[in-house]
């Protein structure tokens, strides 16, 4: 996938999210790779925020997928 068309997709989503907000209100994050090349293939990735905040993100959503995630409003015993 050429850097042109993920720029291509992070522009329209943007605009499709935050509608041209100049401080965004929303984070996004773009994976793209061919299907079932994961390993010897390439991930292409592409966001509207910094990699450190988008990585957060990504983890947190892993977290929930491995039901490793828990809410802060819940009480540990």
């Amino acid at each position: 996938m050429s850097k042109d068309v993920m720029q291509a997709l992070a522009k329209a989503t943007d605009k499709t999210l935050n509608q041209g907000r100049k401080t965004p209100k929303y984070g996004f994050v773009i994976l793209v790779s061919e299907f079932r090349d994961y390993d010897g293939g390439r991930v292409n990735y592409v966001s509207n925020g910094n990699k450190s905040d988008m990585l957060a993100m990504m983890k947190e959503y892993i977290a929930r997928c491995e039901g490793r995630y828990v809410e802060a409003s819940e009480d540990i015993q």
